[in-house]
């Protein structure tokens, strides 16, 4: 899926599935860094309008993502915790190159969809692992979803830089994300 190099365990699942209170905590949580990352994108592109329209679109599928998290969090009795340190994503922050302005863009776009591709492929073994069923539906709509994400931030790399060029770099991005995502899949996180 989405040429990811290393597929994550499906028992992975079964470590998620042992605390559901925690891995829909740090799943908002997951939703609202999302959206942020969106708004952010947006800041960095005002002139980009046709961009900017789908941004925005995303940015409110997020929030629209973590309300529903957030309410199946209430529904169930749970607490709804603190932000947790996603590893992952920090890890993954560190490969965004600092060059020009056009490369950080393009980077940041591909930062995305590795987030987008990688939460895809995750919520697709939760929907085929875990004995939840009201889990099980709400995981296949997030996974389609977050596909579309995944293609959104893909297409707008292209779009902004030369589509060869992002190629190569998403070439580097998957190699680089297969190395670090090794030492994850053992913990009650989304990314973890």
């Amino acid at each position: 899926m989405f040429k990811l190099k290393l597929p994550t365990d499906p028992r992975w699942a079964n470590i998620a599935e042992e605390n559901i209170e925690e891995i829909l905590t740090d799943h908002a949580w997951c939703e609202q860094k999302a959206l942020t990352n969106a708004i952010s994108l947006i800041t960095m592109l005002p002139e980009e309008t046709e961009i900017v329209t789908e941004l925005l679109v995303i940015a409110k599928e997020e929030l629209d993502h973590f309300s529903q998290v957030h309410d199946i969090i209430k529904k169930r009795g749970y607490t709804f915790g603190r932000a947790r340190k996603d590893d992952y994503v920090n890890e993954l922050a560190k490969f965004v190159v600092q060059g020009s302005r056009e490369d950080l863009i393009v980077d940041k776009m591909l930062f995305a969809a590795m987030i987008e591709a990688r939460s895809c492929e995750r919520f697709k073994v939760l929907t085929e692992n875990i004995k939840d069923e009201e889990l099980k539906i709400f995981y296949k709509e997030l996974m389609i979803s977050e596909a579309n994400h995944y293609t959104t931030f893909i297409g707008f790399a292209r779009q902004l830089g030369e589509p060869e060029k992002v190629n190569k770099r998403w070439e580097e991005w998957l190699e680089y994300e297969a190395n670090i995502i090794k030492s994850y899949g053992n913990k009650q996180s989304i990314h973890g």
